[in-house]
């Protein structure tokens, strides 16, 4: 496994689309391995192949909503398809490829997405709150969309405070030190 280097705004790969997986080898299996790698030295919850300059429909989100004392799993989504949304959460986003900023953003509370695994075998997942949340931020990506072209508006450091100060286990950083 390998660091990958995270692309930030202002490159023009992440307003790209990307094209779909079709070979389920050893180059994808490198790829998501380095992307794990990349995601757990970011302290992220969510990573896209475009995010480090691949544009291929490939992401990993950290399942996060994991019972008190049991590790938080990576999940690869090979392809993903969302296929069912409900709900509606709102709250502060921010991405790896922007980084220090944060924008006020409406996500769906649940989703099931359907997906391919490292091997191209698909399968479905649900998911809620912040792991909805990553996999629709992460699914944008692959659609050269990014969340600041989706917020309500961009957050101040003071708004940031106020919110975490209020919400302190909603904060992504008090999700992941579980």
């Amino acid at each position: 496994m390998a660091l990958r280097n995270i692309v930030e705004k202002g490159d023009n790969i992440l307003e790209k689309h990307c094209r779909p997986v079709t070979a389920f080898n050893e180059k994808l299996h490198i790829l998501l391995d380095d992307m794990q790698e990349t995601l757990e030295k970011s302290g992220g919850v969510g990573l896209a192949a475009p995010q480090v300059g691949v544009l291929r429909r490939a992401v990993l989100v950290v399942e996060t909503n994991v019972p008190e004392g049991e590790d938080e799993q990576v999940i690869e989504l090979v392809n993903p398809e969302l296929i069912y949304e409900d709900g509606s959460q709102e709250g502060p986003e921010g991405c790896l490829s922007l980084p220090g900023v944060y924008g006020w953003v409406e996500r769906p509370m649940y989703v099931k997405v359907r997906a391919q695994d490292r091997y191209g075998d698909w399968f479905e997942l649900e998911a809620e709150d912040l792991t909805a949340r990553a996999i629709c931020h992460e699914l944008d990506h692959l659609e050269g969309i990014m969340f600041d072209e989706l917020a309500d508006h961009m957050m101040s450091d003071e708004e940031l405070d106020e919110y975490y100060g209020q919400n302190v286990s909603q904060s992504p950083q008090a999700k992941r030190k579980r």
